[in-house]
């Protein structure tokens, strides 16, 4: 029996044994995480399904992954053999899983702290008897890895624009204002982002798993700390933290505390149901009572989606050193590929990160590289294998997306390389996905409007030849951070946040032909002041990111003369900040590559 089916039978007789209907499984973690530390990894572990988002349903009879479509082919490939069925999200008549389940299950067994009280609600909301059971798959999951604990370091007020103590007080305004005593923060980046700190608790993302808790009086952080073996430079930041009146307490102390304080004396709780977990929830709510807590949205996520001029400087500084270590690593995949040597996908991600790696602060990736060749590149989110990945050949289209993650910033970027001859419709596929992004990085706009009102125009060349993308247009990107943040975006979802000067967006329209090819085209874009008139004030986007973008692959006739003038700009731009970082010969390269068209 395949290994997986074996571990979900496992999990059926543990659910027999409990008299539960059914078992989800969260691809999340206790703080409502993108990526997670190994040890919440479950659905990996139950299914082999890889993809960041996802959950599971298991019954008796049926076991169900519910992805959207970034990870269809993907969770197809993945799935096979499992038992596990695909139910795609974010498409025509899709239905959500509590739809799903009803009329078909009564008790659900939920690992609560994987699972957000706002999802728990909605399970009840449907008259789910819903039994919480913390760490649920640890009863057959026996080898589970720990919760992790890295060195934490601090950022300075100079290199992030604020200081801990300014964003503490400014949350302390924000609980006065709704006449509450205290928070409890559970989303690690908006943690990290109030302390001006970071940790590599999490792959690609500098998190500290912790909870913060904060009231007009103090501030204590439940943290993961080795009082037997402590590591200086964690003690270090103890102390800078301390000395600016943040209490430090151990992780796993977060609900004892709040039991007695609520014991002493009642206290007003703000709560965002949408990051805190159900467990953490239930226990404020023995506590406190529900009189005393108000849900609402936390402040933080728009608060550092605005970045600092600290932090869009930091920002520009990532992205010249990023784009030439980009341009770099196309030097040496078009010389490698043509000079007739075997290039693999996985040699070339691993080139990708060497050059990355020789920058000074550089902390890691931002996310796994997605280095795809051909077919493989139709997979949005492709995991390039160690072993057995496709060779790189001197013709058709390779993609690839990636980030890295700095202390002065946090990069994203995608490239599609034409590696030589291409047929028409990888050119015509490609020259439309441009249209878009050009549209996109160029539009003028009123205050106040949303990412939603600009998705169109990354859309409609593909449109209007009855063309489309399955995912999102544009995510937030953090400032050595997540590269994925909001409360911001841009994609065809009503989202009401409207762009401001400061946010840091994506634009990166794509288009994907199973078993073809793929193309996506992705800038930074930083949405800023352009001027104010009789008709009111208006925004518009510089881009960040500094990597050419070829032009060997286009089709003229498809392009306007305003879009070739934005190319010929764009490509002059980058030739011009880059070469001075780059030697002779891959100048010599970037020049040729730069061409007007």
């Amino acid at each position: 029996m395949n290994i997986f089916a074996e571990r979900i039978e496992r999990l059926r007789a543990w659910m027999s044994g409990n008299g539960w209907d059914a078992v989800i499984i969260s691809g999340s973690d206790p703080h409502a995480s993108e990526y997670t530390a190994s040890r919440w990894q479950q659905i990996a572990w139950l299914t082999g399904f890889t993809g960041e988002a996802g959950d599971v349903v298991i019954t008796a009879g049926h076991a169900g992954l519910w992805t959207d479509s970034r990870f269809f082919i993907q969770a197809v490939r993945q799935l096979e053999g499992t038992g596990v069925e695909l139910h795609k999200t974010r498409v025509p008549d899709a239905r959500s899983i509590p739809e799903w389940m009803s009329g078909k299950v009564r008790t659900v067994a939920v690992d609560g702290l994987c699972l957000t009280a706002a999802s728990v609600a909605e399970l009840e909301h449907y008259g789910f008897k819903v039994e919480d059971v913390p760490d649920l798959l640890s009863c057959i999951w026996h080898d589970r890895p720990g919760i992790p604990s890295t060195p934490v370091m601090t950022l300075s007020e100079e290199s992030v624009g604020k200081s801990r103590y300014d964003k503490l007080t400014d949350l302390r305004k924000f609980l006065l204002l709704r006449d509450c005593d205290c928070t409890v923060i559970s989303a690690l980046d908006q943690i990290a982002w109030l302390l001006n700190v970071r940790g590599e608790d999490i792959d690609y993302n500098p998190y500290v798993i912790s909870w913060l808790f904060v009231s007009q009086s103090e501030a204590v952080w439940f943290v993961r700390k080795d009082e037997d073996a402590p590591d200086p430079d964690t003690e270090d930041s103890f102390q800078e933290l301390e000395a600016d009146g943040i209490s430090i307490m151990q992780y796993q102390d977060i609900v004892p505390f709040l039991k007695e304080m609520s014991e002493e004396e009642p206290q007003k709780i703000f709560l965002d149901f949408t990051t805190l977990n159900h467990t953490l929830y239930r226990n404020l709510l023995e506590a406190a009572g529900e009189e005393n807590i108000l849900a609402g949205t936390s402040p933080v996520p728009l608060w550092k989606a605005v970045k600092t001029p600290a932090e869009t400087e930091g920002m520009k500084e990532a992205f010249l050193e990023d784009g030439a270590a980009m341009e770099k690593f196309l030097f040496w995949l078009d010389t490698t590929v043509h000079s007739g040597r075997t290039v693999t996908e996985w040699e070339a991600s691993e080139k990708l990160t060497s050059l990355r790696s020789s920058i000074p602060g550089y902390r890691g990736n931002s996310f796994p590289n997605i280095s795809a060749y051909g077919p493989n590149a139709a997979l949005p989110h492709y995991i390039t294998p160690e072993s057995g990945s496709s060779v790189i050949e001197p013709h058709g289209l390779y993609l690839t997306d990636s980030g890295g993650q700095y202390l002065f910033g946090t990069t994203d970027i995608t490239r599609t390389v034409p590696m030589g001859e291409c047929t028409y419709l990888e050119k015509e596929d490609y020259t439309l996905v441009l249209k878009g992004m050009i549209a996109l990085s160029r539009a003028i706009f009123p205050r106040g409007t949303a990412g939603c009102h600009l998705d169109v125009l990354a859309r409609n060349p593909l449109w209007q030849r009855a063309r489309n993308f399955g995912h999102g247009t544009g995510h937030g990107v953090g400032f050595y951070l997540g590269v994925h943040e909001g409360p911001q975006d841009i994609r065809q979802n009503f989202n009401s946040q409207p762009l401001l000067p400061g946010m840091i967006t994506s634009d990166e329209p794509g288009i994907y032909r199973e078993g073809q090819h793929g193309v996506r085209h992705e800038n930074i874009l930083l949405c800023r002041e352009m001027e104010r008139n009789a008709f009111g004030s208006w925004l518009c986007f510089e881009t960040l990111t500094l990597c050419h973008i070829d032009t060997s692959a286009i089709i003229r006739d498809l392009m306007t003369a305003d879009e070739i003038e934005w190319l010929n700009g764009y490509n002059r731009h980058v030739f011009a900040m880059l070469s001075p970082k780059l030697d002779e010969d891959v100048t010599a390269w970037l020049r040729s590559k730069t061409r007007p068209v």
